[in-house]
């Protein structure tokens, strides 16, 4: 089967090492304890992907997503080495978007030039603050001059799509202080802006924290993102979803696939898919991820979820993404998906917030406005019943 002729995929590739653990962080990362630990799982990873061979065949990945972690922290070689297994084992296609994640301080000119001629063709960037104090709050191991370090290497490397992540809710931060960090990054220039409403999650530094630093309050933050959204779009970024802003032609392709319900794979440690019909994840242990697939007869399970989606639940989770993304649900293609009409589902409860200003209802799409997507889980969860959902945070930043 010819690549052109094969279904499309996303495929998403966990790198879960960092130089040291930020203060807000609950995803699945760690500081390896020796190079040695880094290029084990990165030969585990490249097994898996090996045994995804086969059953991906039929599947022809046009977005691929390098993320942690900071994958730009286990060096040149290693990310060359998994670029190179995965065109052995899965058939990119020609364009494709390749993305990698980067902290700032971990990348130089001679690593981005040797990405980009590998194929990578975006950046992802994480300045979260362009204040020094806001960024010491976060336990963040850059400051802002070595962001700007990084940034325009990535430029003198010629790589042309950069998105860069910021923060609101940050302990210290104010009105002013936000407005000189997007100031900052306009005036820098990237194609794109993800901007996330700090979580404070148990188990957390920052959360043990959150009785000591002074956070702002939930007014202050509903005006930071408020004022993002209007000032972004001053600045030629148009608001896609919820938590991302582009200019036009930079949309990530990669992240649209979750948003639209399209399928993607995701390989490593701790990471999720949805991949013909099943939805799982592999499992939160580094050695025992590593052993299951360096020892196939270990008998080891990696996975540990692994379910099929039934129709109620693709239903809600449609309507759930559908509401991330500006561009809305449209009834007709609802109703195409679907054979129900959402209109007489769950037209009524929406009329209040059309009323008040959270959704609009215009030529066939209901969408919510910046308002509403700021209040978009309690929207959500007004409108459907989520006992099959499980918990959602609209503004959890994706993979």
């Amino acid at each position: 089967m010819q690549t052109m002729d094969k279904k499309r995929l996303g495929l998403y590739l966990h790198i879960p090492f960092c130089r040291s653990k930020c203060a807000y962080c609950d995803f699945f990362s760690l500081v390896p304890s020796n190079e040695d630990l880094v290029e084990r799982y990165i030969n585990a990873l490249i097994l898996h992907m090996h045994s995804y061979r086969t059953g991906a065949k039929d599947y022809a990945p046009d977005t691929v997503f390098i993320g942690g972690g900071t994958p730009t922290s286990i060096g040149t070689d290693m990310l060359l080495k998994l670029i190179r297994a995965v065109r052995r084992n899965f058939s990119v296609i020609r364009g494709a978007e390749w993305t990698v994640e980067a902290n700032p301080a971990t990348v130089d000119v001679a690593m981005l030039n040797r990405l980009r001629r590998a194929g990578v063709n975006r950046l992802s960037m994480g300045l979260q603050s362009a204040n020094n104090n806001e960024l010491a709050a976060l336990s963040r191991i850059h400051r802002r001059q070595d962001f700007e370090a990084s940034f325009r290497a990535a430029r003198r490397a010629r790589i042309g799509n950069i998105n860069v992540d910021l923060m609101f809710g940050i302990p210290y931060q104010t009105r002013q202080s936000f407005l000189k960090t997007l100031r900052y990054v306009v005036h820098l220039g990237p194609e794109h802006v993800s901007l996330y409403d700090l979580m404070l999650e148990p188990g957390t530094q920052l959360y043990a924290q959150r009785q000591t630093l002074p956070f702002p309050s939930e007014d202050e933050e509903v005006d930071m993102y408020l004022t993002a959204v209007d000032f972004l779009a001053q600045h030629g970024y148009a608001q896609y979803e919820i938590s991302n802003f582009a200019r036009p032609g930079y949309m990530c392709r990669h992240n649209l696939k979750y948003w639209n319900c399209e399928e993607y794979l995701g390989l490593g440690v701790a990471a999720h898919s949805f991949f013909m019909g099943n939805r799982f994840s592999f499992i939160r242990n580094l050695d025992r991820y590593m052993n299951g697939l360096e020892i196939p007869s270990s008998a080891i399970r990696l996975t540990d979820q692994n379910d099929a989606v039934s129709p109620r639940e693709r239903l809600g989770e449609y309507i759930m993404l559908r509401f991330r993304l500006a561009a809305g649900l449209n009834v007709r293609e609802f109703a195409r998906l679907f054979g129900v009409s959402f209109e007489q589902l769950y037209g009524r409860k929406m009329q209040p917030y059309i009323q008040g200003g959270y959704a609009t209802y215009k030529n066939g799409v209901y969408a919510l406005t910046p308002k509403g997507m700021f209040v978009s889980n309690y929207i959500l969860s007004d409108i459907l019943e989520f006992a099959d959902l499980g918990q959602i945070n609209m503004f959890d930043g994706t993979r």
